[in-house]
């Protein structure tokens, strides 16, 4: 039998508080966002990676795995957005399966108006507060624990573990995107 490795002061004094920044930070930048421009912080991500990808486009299940949400959040998500004028869907000619989400050039406009505020809010919110040590030493410890998250799919949620095991080959369903990101707004 294990012994517990209990968190000492230092990291239970770290994980409080990344806990309540958890909590606070995005409840305050969605606040934001939908006060100026009408988006979800979830609208926004969805923005941001749409416009990163090639050709304003992006495959269903790679903005799936960038989002962190079920395909069927994503595909309520994505018709809500499509409602907006926001994005499209279209099919993939390659794959009678697959779908594209595409950015509108809507989307777009939105997408444009909403950065610069956003980042100013992520700047107020996160970044003045810190000086570059603190953020040098955040980025790489941030960096360590999404490594180790993402290299292991049974550390996610159960639907996202429902769907690796639906779909263990990645390339079955053949739903990935380009990573490039031309004429990309400021991703904060």
């Amino acid at each position: 039998m294990s012994t517990t490795r209990w968190l000492n002061e230092n990291e239970q004094g770290a994980w409080r508080a990344w806990l309540e920044v958890m909590r606070l930070l995005p409840n305050h930048l969605e606040d934001r966002l939908h006060e100026r421009h009408g988006l979800t912080l979830t609208d926004y991500q969805v923005l941001v990676e749409v416009s990163e990808s090639a050709e304003h486009r992006l495959r269903m299940t790679e903005l799936s795995h960038r989002t962190q949400l079920s395909k069927s959040r994503l595909s309520h998500q994505i018709g809500r957005m499509e409602r907006a004028g926001l994005v499209m869907r279209t099919q993939c000619p390659d794959d009678r399966r697959g779908q594209w989400a595409e950015l509108t050039d809507q989307g777009w406009a939105v997408l444009r108006d909403a950065a610069p505020a956003h980042v100013a809010d992520v700047r107020e919110l996160f970044f003045d507060i810190l000086d570059e040590h603190q953020v040098a030493a955040l980025a790489a410890g941030f960096r360590a624990v999404a490594d180790k998250l993402g290299m292991n799919p049974a550390t996610g949620c159960a639907n996202a573990q429902a769907e690796q095991s639906a779909n263990p080959d990645p390339d079955a369903d053949a739903e990935t995107g380009d990573d490039s990101a031309e004429g990309r707004p400021d991703a904060a």
